[in-house]
């Protein structure tokens, strides 16, 4: 016998309702949350560390991996903080499961070729092709 063929109320209720996901994502969302609060912060102290806030200075400080590692963590963390929030927003409003899995993967796409673009970008400036 499984959950929901139990004779009582609430034994039927707990073997419905939750697709076994809802915590896992909750926590995810929590720790990128945190992940980015902690890098934003990093972020914002090492720009006010700087001596000057030029191009030139900013490759450089970007050259260094104690610059640039937590700058990529930045994007990735961004990123995937992004995705599982519009995700949230569609699941939410997109009732319809064909319609849902569309527009899902597209945001999927989308997030991927967006960190893809940025890391690329960074990786650029940091090993020496920018400058």
């Amino acid at each position: 016998m499984s959950l929901g063929d139990s004779s009582t109320p609430l034994g039927k209720a707990r073997g419905l309702g939750s697709a076994k996901q809802g915590g896992e994502h909750w926590i995810t969302e929590r720790v990128t949350s945190i992940a980015l609060l902690l890098l934003g912060i990093w972020l914002i102290a090492s720009l006010l560390l700087l001596p000057k806030l030029d191009q030139r200075t900013l490759v450089e400080w970007l050259h260094n991996p104690s610059a640039f590692i937590p700058m990529a963590l930045l994007v990735v963390v961004g990123f995937r903080h992004a995705l599982d929030g519009v995700k949230v927003a569609v699941d939410d409003y997109v009732h319809e499961p064909g319609t849902n899995f569309v527009v899902n993967t597209l945001l999927l796409f989308l997030a991927v070729t967006g960190a893809a673009i940025a890391l690329f970008g960074l990786a650029r400036i940091a090993f020496g092709v920018v400058g």
